[in-house]
């Protein structure tokens, strides 16, 4: 005899009601399904590079699996290649770093996640960027802390105001994070600006998530990191990785750099959930460091080139402007000239010019007026997405 179904509500815990997303992976699922319906679609919504994983990293790779690196390794990563990465981030960092201040993890994500669930109490206040990325928010709201936004302006190059930051501290600041190179905005921040940044701070108990994801695809000058600052080493954790220095966003693995009371925590968190990181992943990673840079310095190079093309090109469209970025692979367009929301403009874009871009609020509230365009894809794409804007443009405005 068969048995009746019982259908039961699904009862949530509520922190999911404040997680948020990442919108990129949902505007790439629209831009897909339209394909499938065989229409044209140039993709500039996901920030990856277009580039393939330099041949020596992918042959590390296969030889460790030949030689049977699939296997559990140490929550906190191979003890060979946390030694690597502590001489890389102590020379490029000019700080000293032991292997035992690195956590190695699958991405960059697990390490603002941890640091989160680590750090903040409900009601703890999270300064970040806005336009930013919009895990920082999503992570913040979920834990339970308050989050905090610093508008980052177009005027100032999207750089921070290192005086509205100062005056956004307050007794419940525990955390504040800088991204320098910016995703969304290229925007960098200077060393004036990150020692100013610690001069705000001074002595108070205030820890730094610096996201340097993006350092070696800083267009000008040398990095800078808030880590080098003389007495913020042990109130900084410094967030890298692989994904978008060498093309690495599938490998998914990254790191933190911390201290190491508080690496162990970290640690203790990746043991409680992910377990480890892929062992040969990990050794791709570790022929990454110690290999040939030249792939790096070419993306670098081909990416500032596309990005003056492309800003070079919206700057001829009608109600479109943009600012050179000075890093990463975006291009942040201002977009009020056109008399439309961002959003219902992005998606106009995908719907009938074949162009996937992101809306500005994706990123924030302070997005708004905005449209992101990843210049990861190649020259004559980014031609031709120009080509389809200005085309719908002059017939919609």
């Amino acid at each position: 005899m068969a048995t009746q179904a019982v259908t039961h509500e699904l009862v949530l815990a509520q922190c999911m009601s404040r997680l948020g997303t990442e919108t990129a992976f949902e505007v790439l699922s629209k831009a897909k399904a339209l394909e499938r319906q065989g229409r044209s679609i140039v993709h500039l919504e996901i920030g990856e590079p277009d580039f393939d994983t330099p041949k020596h990293i992918v042959e590390a790779a296969v030889d460790a699996l030949r030689a049977g690196w699939t296997h559990y390794g140490p929550s906190a990563g191979l003890p060979e290649l946390r030694e690597a990465i502590a001489k890389y981030v102590s020379r490029t960092r000019r700080v000293t770093v032991t292997p035992e201040e690195v956590v190695v993890v699958p991405g960059g994500k697990p390490i603002m996640f941890y640091t989160m669930l680590a750090l903040i109490d409900e009601g703890d206040e999270v300064i970040y960027p806005n336009p930013g990325f919009p895990i920082y928010e999503s992570m913040i709201n979920y834990v339970g802390g308050t989050a905090v936004p610093i508008p980052l302006r177009e005027a100032r190059d999207f750089a921070m105001d290192v005086d509205e930051m100062a005056r956004l501290i307050t007794p419940r600041t525990k955390l504040i994070i800088l991204n320098s190179p910016q995703n969304p905005t290229g925007g960098v921040l200077g060393r004036n600006e990150i020692e100013r940044a610690a001069e705000a701070i001074g002595e108070r108990n205030i820890m730094v998530l610096a996201d340097e994801i993006y350092s070696r695809l800083q267009f000008e000058g040398e990095p800078f990191s808030m880590m080098s600052v003389p007495g913020m080493q042990e109130r900084t954790i410094l967030l890298d990785g692989f994904s978008k220095t060498y093309a690495m966003t599938g490998w998914r693995i990254g790191y933190g750099v911390m201290r190491a009371d508080l690496a162990n925590q970290i640690t203790r968190l990746m043991t409680n959930s992910n377990s480890c990181t892929a062992s040969f992943t990990q050794r791709a990673a570790l022929a990454a460091l110690e290999g040939d840079q030249s792939a790096v310095d070419m993306m670098r190079g081909e990416f500032e080139r596309r990005s003056r093309a492309f800003v070079n090109g919206l700057n001829q469209i009608k109600g479109f402007s943009a600012r050179m970025p000075k890093g990463a692979f975006y291009v942040m367009a201002n977009i009020t000239g056109t008399g439309w929301a961002s959003k219902p403009l992005a998606d106009a874009l995908l719907a009938e010019a074949g162009v996937a871009a992101l809306s500005g609020t994706a990123f924030g509230q302070f997005g708004e007026g905005y449209l992101r365009f990843s210049v990861a894809n190649s020259m004559e794409n980014l031609m031709e997405a120009l080509k389809r804007i200005d085309g719908w443009v002059k017939v919609k405005l």
